[in-house]
């Protein structure tokens, strides 16, 4: 009864002895598989949404609203919801309320910071300027090819100078991440959902800490809402 497993146990015994090198290439593939998989903190670029009342307000062009009439209310009401997600002691004001006012107030956009953040009534304002919006190249209706690109601005009411941006960033995505993808391949709804999602998450994170891969581009891996979820 003991030959059957001599017989076993021998070829493995050889596998190991014999193929030394690719044992050594398989564990050195399983310790860089672990590499790509790390997550890695990363702290707020500003912090300086905490214990405040916040406004997030999003500002696109006419011709980009015509076309997208969505999207100021989407990603501001996304954007609002992950920091109030995430971002300590925060109180965002209701986008539904922020999007009124933007309405009521046609020429908001040519007011003061100041007055902006006086009128809608909080301490900080993030305000999205978005400068390029599409989610083909220019003149090919047939190929997906989504950027969703903004100045971000932040505007403290009671800071030094209200009146400028105590601090702005450059947010740019784009979908999908590969060439020559068309509309017999994905469909509008599909692109533009993954904008807004990418959009929204590079946004936010510019206000709490939070968790993001090492390797990005070899990740694939989930990380919990409100860290990572590309």
């Amino acid at each position: 009864m003991r030959r059957p497993l001599v017989v076993i146990v021998l070829p493995l015994v050889g596998m190991f002895v014999l193929g030394g090198c690719a044992v050594g290439k398989l564990l050195g593939g399983m310790a860089q598989n672990a590499e790509y998989q790390k997550e890695i903190e990363v702290h707020p670029v500003y912090s300086g949404l905490e214990n405040k009342t916040v406004a997030v307000i999003v500002d696109v062009d006419l011709v980009t609203l015509y076309q997208y009439p969505d999207v100021a209310v989407t990603l501001a009401a996304n954007i609002a919801r992950r920091v109030q997600a995430n971002v300590p002691g925060i109180t965002v004001l209701a986008p539904s309320r922020v999007s009124q006012w933007q309405f009521r107030t046609p020429q908001w956009n040519a007011m003061q910071y100041s007055e902006i953040a006086e009128r809608l009534n909080v301490d900080r304002v993030v305000h999205v300027d978005i400068y390029e919006y599409r989610l083909h190249p220019p003149g090919n209706q047939w190929i997906w090819d989504g950027v969703c690109a903004a100045n971000i601005g932040i505007i403290e009411r009671d800071g030094y100078d209200p009146d400028n941006y105590v601090d702005r960033f450059n947010i740019s995505v784009a979908f999908p991440d590969m060439t020559g993808v068309t509309r017999e391949n994905a469909t509008a709804g599909g692109v533009q959902t993954a904008l807004w999602t990418l959009f929204t998450r590079e946004t936010a994170w510019l206000f709490f800490t939070h968790l993001e891969p090492k390797h990005p581009k070899y990740y694939n891996g989930r990380i919990k809402e409100g860290r990572y979820d590309g």
